[in-house]
């Protein structure tokens, strides 16, 4: 299984180390500014420069996990205006690609998505086919640009996942579908990862599953002899946190929390040892380019 170097916690390395505001928690309106493009060209070029050094085929995944219509409507933007910026967000991650083409082994560019509401919290099932409906526009945009894959990060239950799985496959995109979990190792709700895992694959299945936004640990403890071992090769991206802090720590802290980056790679080791079928690898909130370089090894 090829892997692929895919990058850190964007909002948190935005907020936190680059002390870029973000309303709503979100990244993608600094593509409308020169100076938001600035900075999220010199975020992205750290994780082109670990592909390069680590020979290892690079995953841009667009910094639009909060464009969809609930949290851009907030900021300002109407359907068209959504269309537009997450066209232009693939665009600008294959301009980054093509920069340093003849150092990269290989590059490809996918369209991040988020879940509707919370990412930390579950407000309930949600209704499949409405949630297929919501998110299958921000998809035609990704599809339209010419992104190869998506990816949904950050999903709290079984509904939403389901729903995304089937626009993806309406619009021709190969998606990763994410789940997060809390310190148990299940998802918000209370779901056990194995559990969630088998309920999107019997009616939607996607190209396979991420697990992001937890520290290792916190996965490691969802394992349960009763879920067996298939579950895990299904898992096929991997995204960590760098803090051991629960989300709703995580959510209430007025710090950042970026751990030791060669510990987190130790820690992270048991859970690459498991996935056998792991082809994308980089990380989520509180890490950065120190975290991803050690966990590839350079």
């Amino acid at each position: 299984m090829t892997r692929h170097v895919t990058d850190g916690g964007l909002e948190t390395d935005l907020l936190f180390l680059r002390g870029i505001e973000l309303p709503e928690f979100a990244a993608f309106p600094l593509l409308d500014s020169t100076e938001g493009r600035t900075a999220l060209s010199d975020y992205y070029r750290g994780y082109v420069d670990i592909a390069a050094r680590a020979g290892a085929p690079l995953l841009l995944e667009t910094p639009t996990w909060r464009a969809n219509p609930d949290h851009a409507a907030l900021l300002g933007y109407d359907a068209a205006g959504l269309d537009r910026v997450n066209r232009m967000a693939v665009d600008f991650m294959v301009g980054l690609a093509r920069e340093r083409e003849a150092d990269l082994v290989g590059w490809s560019v996918g369209g991040m998505i988020g879940p509707r509401g919370d990412g930390y919290a579950s407000a309930g099932p949600v209704d499949p086919d409405a949630a297929a409906d919501y998110h299958r526009t921000q998809l035609a945009s990704f599809a339209a640009a010419g992104a190869t894959r998506a990816c949904v990060l950050t999903l709290t239950e079984v509904g939403e996942a389901i729903g995304l799985s089937r626009a993806a496959a309406d619009v021709g995109l190969p998606i990763g579908i994410g789940f997060t979990v809390e310190t148990d190792g299940r998802l918000p709700d209370g779901t056990r990862l194995a559990e969630a895992i088998a309920a999107v694959d019997v009616v939607a299945p996607p190209a396979y599953f991420v697990i992001n936004c937890a520290h290792p640990t916190h996965v490691l403890a969802g394992f349960d002899a009763l879920d067996g071992t298939a579950w895990r090769e299904r898992i096929g991206g991997l995204r960590v946190n760098a803090s051991t802090m629960t989300h709703a720590e995580l959510d209430e802290s007025e710090v950042l929390d970026e751990g030791d980056p060669v510990q987190l790679a130790i820690d992270q080791q048991p859970l690459i040892d498991a996935f056998g079928n792991l082809e994308v690898l980089g990380g989520c909130c509180g890490t950065d380019v120190r975290h991803v370089a050690a966990m590839w090894g350079v």
